[in-house]
């Protein structure tokens, strides 16, 4: 994504939050200001792949509380370069833990549908030996572990699991040491040779299911 268009995003999301947060309403329980979440995500939590807003239907709620909490602490999205991060940041910053909890539990109401699949050109029979290392802490079948700290990667965006493969291994994700899984996701992306691997990683992803 170019810095332009990033700053787009940037501000029209900023923007929305703070007219959000001004009507202070209040829907099922939930803050309107609470649910400046679908400028980005959509309305359905299905993502975004213009701005690299990955789906939040049917992510775990233990993932998406560690991850929004990362964001506010200012321990992810803290890389130059990774500026869908630094977009979040913000977002996040202005969450209470209570707001939070809202948010997780508004999220589990969407109704989960597969993602579409984008990305065509991978060799899913190589990226499944290559998979292997995954599965030690996603699964065999992609659907995580949570005693592994390990979110599901069958059926999220295959757009999403591409950049963030890319993200680690660049170092722009697990940036700050105190993103303990972060970090050693980091460590178990350099086993991955190229974004050619990554592909293949995907595409195999991409014929699990959910």
């Amino acid at each position: 994504m170019n810095k332009q268009k990033a700053g787009f995003w940037f501000s029209l999301a900023l923007g929305t939050v703070m007219s959000l947060g001004a009507q202070a309403a209040t829907v099922d329980g939930v803050e309107v200001s609470d649910r400046f979440c679908l400028t980005c995500h959509g309305t359905d939590g299905q993502g975004n792949q213009g701005i690299d807003a990955p789906r939040l239907a049917g992510m775990e709620p233990w993932y998406l509380k560690r991850q929004l909490e990362l964001f506010r602490d200012g321990l992810r999205g803290t890389h130059p370069e990774d500026i869908p991060g630094q977009e979040m940041q913000p977002m996040a910053a202005i969450l209470s833990d209570d707001s939070i909890t809202d948010i997780i539990e508004w999220a589990g109401t969407w109704e989960y549908e597969p993602a579409p699949i984008t990305i065509t050109d991978g060799d899913a029979a190589r990226g499944q030996q290559l998979y292997q290392i995954c599965a030690s802490c996603h699964g065999t079948d992609g659907k995580g572990n949570e005693a592994m700290n390990a979110p599901a990667l069958a059926g999220q965006n295959d757009w999403y699991l591409m950049n963030q493969l890319v993200n680690f291994k660049e170092g722009y994700r697990g940036y700050d040491a105190q993103d303990r899984y972060g970090t050693q996701m980091g460590m178990m992306s350099q086993g991955i040779p190229d974004q050619t691997a990554m592909k293949d990683i995907v595409s195999y992803i991409n014929t699990l299911g959910r």
